[in-house]
């Protein structure tokens, strides 16, 4: 299985996911200038639903760190990015709730980090 394979396996785990808990997801693999982001979904959290930006990573084993660790500072700029180019291309508002999760699947493992940073 290449990266893209495993890519499109890893998100599409997350995306059953965050449906069978009642999400719902509106779009994958959203391009921007400069990186791309996982899934754009909503979710109904503490009371308020939430437009989430969602990175997925998947590994096998923990011999290179636990999936969610890659998500590094640099990263999450990137997905900060992304997700203010997505509102201005939507024209949606920036005061809208909005989280941004990390799906880390570990082999047969799928935890879902609500709200791992904030922009």
């Amino acid at each position: 299985m290449n990266t893209r394979e495993k890519g499109r396996k890893g998100e599409n785990i997350a995306a059953d996911r965050i449906v069978s808990e009642g999400g719902k997801i509106l779009y994958r693999n959203f391009y921007f200038k400069g990186g791309e982001l996982d899934l754009i979904a909503t979710d109904h959290w503490l009371g308020e639903d939430y437009l989430c930006f969602i990175e997925v990573k998947m590994r096998e084993n923990t011999e290179a760190g636990y999936p969610e660790e890659a998500v590094t500072p640099a990263k999450q700029k990137k997905i900060i990015k992304g997700a203010m180019s997505f509102l201005k291309y939507k024209g949606l508002s920036f005061e809208q709730p909005i989280r941004f999760d990390v799906m880390s699947i570990l082999g047969e493992e799928v935890k879902w980090i609500k709200n791992a940073f904030t922009a």
